[in-house]
């Protein structure tokens, strides 16, 4: 008998899982048609980046995420990583946001409670996050060639750990 199926000759306990998932699915959809609307409407970068990290933190459960930029102050990224293991925070994931043409765009630290690595159905959210914020980075980036302004400031996006909540998800 699977997990799925009680037993019933009707299958309910079976639609109410796939159901479930469809939701899910339905709700990852407008997720990411939010964020790529906010990345078409030129929102600025920090926002962006802050909506990306959410939606990921909140898609995985338990993780906080940050993204930073290949400009933004080392010093300030070490205390944050420092922050994140006196919280008794573990690094969950740690990449590198590349363009297509292998230009570095960015960095991408999640952090958990628990000592663990991401799931493949995590490292494919983690991976759809990365290419949704080299889009949103990219197209800062050519606005900021063609004279437009864009606010990206010089702090790593999410603020540091001591302004994180004090219970994860």
């Amino acid at each position: 008998m699977s997990q799925y199926n009680s037993g019933r000759r009707d299958g309910s306990q079976e639609r109410k899982a796939h159901d479930h998932s469809d939701d899910k699915i339905q709700y990852l959809w407008q997720a990411e048609e939010r964020l790529l609307q906010l990345i078409s409407n030129r929102t600025p970068l920090p926002k962006v980046l802050n909506e990306i990290c959410s939606a990921l933190d909140c898609q995985i459960g338990s993780v906080v995420s940050l993204i930073s930029l290949p400009g933004d102050d080392a010093g300030e990224l070490a205390a944050i990583a420092m922050n994140a293991t006196l919280f008794g925070l573990h690094t969950f994931c740690s990449e590198k946001i590349v363009a297509e043409n292998e230009e570095l765009l960015g960095f991408l630290e999640m952090y958990s409670g628990m000592p663990r690595c991401p799931s493949s159905d995590e490292a494919q959210f983690i991976e759809r996050a990365k290419c949704l914020t080299a889009i949103a980075i990219q197209l800062h980036h050519e606005a900021g060639r063609q004279g437009s302004r864009g606010a990206r400031g010089n702090r790593p996006v999410r603020g540091n750990a001591l302004e994180w909540p004090a219970s994860l998800n």
